[in-house]
């Protein structure tokens, strides 16, 4: 089994800390809103799924120690924790599903005291734990249809166990083709320039036993020419309400040359990482990081300080590059304006 990686644990968030994998599993306890928008911003937790949770937990640890019962007080100061928290990405949209869920969690039950709602946020993100894990088993149930026995797949970033509260979304197929025992073997990109596919998808397909070969970003292109490839499964941050995805740096290429080599291209998600409201990719936000994590990533310096640095998080795949969007009640296919409002309502 997957290992959790985030948690209820004696008034504190317990998660695994993702920057120090591969070399180490740490687990770390959070215990107020501070700690928890700071593990977002810099990856310790991370994967849209895992991201939206830990907000909901994160919102819960600001209000946890109001005191009083003024409604209008409490609900000021639940504001102010939902912008704070929604400030640390801006691309994932499930932080922002999260914290819209508890806002509107706590309109409804409105004649409930302070100290009731409060307990009630945390029985929400508690809640939240245990949907995820149903919803990845889903999309893993209807994304293991699309593999077949000696299939070989490439995933770019992490889409895994960690990116969720525990099964993953673009590698939940992968798991369950695993558990049915099909002989299925996973390319994974590094995903530079913080190499979570090196660091945490390679980590989490050899804990489940499942054959992997790592390749640097910039072999994909070799590796489809050389028809090693049978089908690309990658996860999402945001998808618009057209079908235009955003994902990890780097998916973009991935899916261009997925076009080229004919190879087909999906993407797998929760529903709740669909944004209606957007209605294309290029409405998206994208999230621009740190100079050094391209400079001096991990400690090593590999360019001038002084050199100017373009540090996009995420790239935006068009819809019409993309073969299915594998969700948790089932793929949708073209056309993605149509079959996505249908498929929200």
């Amino acid at each position: 089994m997957p290992v959790p990686t985030i948690s209820w644990d004696k008034n504190a968030v317990r998660i695994i800390d993702q920057t120090r994998l591969p070399l180490e599993k740490k687990f770390i306890s959070i215990k107020t809103t501070k700690d928890m928008r700071e593990a977002i911003k810099s990856l310790k937790i991370r994967g849209a799924p895992a991201i939206g949770i830990a907000a909901a937990f994160g919102i819960y640890l600001g209000i946890k120690e109001f005191k009083g019962d003024d409604k209008k007080q409490f609900r000021r100061r639940l504001d102010e924790v939902c912008s704070y928290i929604e400030g640390s990405r801006p691309t994932a949209v499930n932080l922002f599903w999260a914290a819209q869920r508890i806002e509107r969690l706590v309109s409804y039950h409105e004649k409930l005291s302070p100290s009731e709602l409060k307990q009630l946020i945390l029985q929400e993100a508690i809640l939240m734990i245990d949907e995820d894990n149903r919803v990845c088993r889903a999309i893993g149930e209807n994304g293991v249809s699309l593999i077949k026995d000696g299939y070989s797949l490439l995933t770019h970033c992490n889409a895994g166990g960690l990116a969720t509260a525990m099964y993953g979304t673009a590698l939940a197929p992968v798991f369950r083709a695993k558990e049915l025992g099909l002989n299925i073997h996973v390319f994974v990109d590094e995903t530079r320039p913080l190499f979570q596919g090196s660091r945490i998808t390679a980590w989490e397909l050899l804990e489940a036993d499942i054959p992997a070969t790592l390749i640097t970003d910039n072999m994909a292109a070799f590796v489809m020419y050389q028809k090693k490839i049978n089908m690309i499964l990658v996860g999402a941050d945001r998808i618009a309400a057209n079908g235009d995805t955003a994902n990890k740096i780097g998916t973009l290429g991935v899916a261009i040359l997925a076009k080229e080599f004919s190879i087909p291209f999906y993407i797998a998600a929760p529903l709740s990482t669909i944004d209606i409201k957007t209605p294309s990719g290029d409405k998206i936000p994208i999230e621009q990081r740190d100079p050094g994590e391209i400079i001096k990533g991990f400690g090593t310096q590999t360019a001038p300080s002084r050199i100017q640095v373009y540090n996009p998080a995420f790239d935006v795949t068009p819809a019409k590059l993309i073969k299915g969007i594998i969700t948790e009640k089932g793929i949708i296919r073209p056309p993605y304006h149509e079959n996505i409002q249908k498929i929200m309502k």
